[in-house]
């Protein structure tokens, strides 16, 4: 199942970056191109194990916009993209987080106390986005009704799950060693 999805993962280029393994491929840096046949399995799929029992869908930018739009268009649920800037918006949420190979923020504008929400995105990976954006909108009075990932990169999964009390959908687990690329079905 998802054939086209894994056979793309399984061409991907790998590249060190400050001594993580990067995966470039389409879900996760929009390059080299995103195929619509790919794209159309992994919405399938997030339609498929979701209920979108929610009032929005919330994606993280950049990667987590191509599976917002499509999803909000099928399931008539607008969305909102947690941005990477500040708008200075009254109810703006600034959410400092860490990655594998960065520190940021992010912004959430638009939702409010009450809203239920979905949040979608490509990968989880040690789990410091989601968690912090989970965390952040949960201090803000905003539930997470669910949260679906294409990736899962790394092991951690289980113990994000636990800290967030929820099961993170997710597509695929994958890892890469010494630039190998594993594929496993969720």
């Amino acid at each position: 199942m998802y054939e086209k999805l894994k056979a793309s993962i399984m061409r991907s280029p790998v590249i060190d970056k400050n001594g993580y393994p990067y995966l470039i491929h389409p879900v996760t840096d929009g390059i080299p191109m995103m195929e619509p046949d790919v794209l159309e399995e992994i919405i399938d799929w997030m339609v498929s194990v979701c209920s979108f029992d929610c009032d929005r869908i919330a994606a993280p930018e950049s990667m987590g916009i191509p599976f917002a739009v499509p999803l909000s268009l099928r399931l008539r649920i607008p969305y909102t993209v947690i941005r990477k800037r500040s708008y200075g918006i009254e109810g703006e949420i600034k959410v400092s987080y860490k990655t594998g190979y960065s520190d940021s923020d992010v912004y959430i504008n638009g939702l409010k106390k009450g809203d239920r929400v979905v949040i979608v995105d490509d990968m989880l990976s040690g789990g410091g986005t989601l968690s912090a954006i989970v965390g952040a909108l949960r201090e803000n009075g905003i539930s997470v009704t669910d949260a679906l990932v294409v990736f899962n990169k790394g092991s951690e999964i289980e113990s994000v799950n636990k800290r967030l009390g929820m099961d993170i959908k997710r597509m695929f687990d994958i890892s890469v060693v010494d630039g190998s690329i594993t594929v496993r079905d969720a």
